[in-house]
């Protein structure tokens, strides 16, 4: 057990990486840890199966493991996503008073989220808040009005599906076919 221990407790001082080391030299080290523990896994005994789930689990994290180290902003955890969207959601019901999500959360949760986050890092002048790219701008007006376009059809079909169903059938009859 204190091998096992031992060499988790190793693998978190080498992600923690108090010494700020590149992404190569972290990478590096781990893969040296991870080397040992699957060359020496039968020190661990009964945790030698233990041993093997750490190194496959670490294996399928490899790919997307050390951006945190050669990208600056980008958190080394999920807790600080986590905490980002935990504020975010605080903030929106204190505004709302709503225990759920509103509606205009879920339709334009991309923009919000962003827009709110920008504004915790520093406040905005006007000339920063205006469009730099037109057309890229009505693209995404167009995508979150496709959006809500979805959201409201849902809506009338489930306060009446019957009345919704039925002006389907009226627009499909009034659709001419070409000849």
């Amino acid at each position: 057990m204190r091998v096992a221990f031992a060499w988790v407790h190793a693998a978190a001082r080498v992600l923690n990486n108090e010494e700020k080391l590149g992404a190569p030299e972290v990478q590096r080290r781990l893969q040296a840890l991870l080397d040992a523990m699957a060359r020496d896994r039968k020190k661990a005994g009964k945790l030698a199966p233990a041993i093997d789930r750490f190194l496959k689990v670490s294996r399928s994290y490899w790919p997307g493991l050390f951006h945190c180290y050669s990208v600056a902003g980008v958190p080394r955890t999920n807790n600080d996503l986590e905490q980002f969207f935990g504020s975010s959601r605080h903030h929106e019901r204190r505004a709302t008073g709503r225990k759920r999500a509103s509606s205009g959360l879920v339709l334009r949760g991309a923009v919000r989220l962003i827009a709110g986050a920008a504004t915790r890092l520093r406040n905005r002048s006007a000339a920063e808040l205006q469009p730099r790219d037109a057309e890229r701008w009505m693209q995404l007006r167009q995508q979150l009005e496709a959006r809500r376009h979805v959201r409201r059809r849902g809506l009338r079909f489930r306060r009446n599906p019957k009345a919704y169903l039925t002006s389907l059938e009226e627009q499909a009859d009034k659709l001419v076919l070409p000849s």
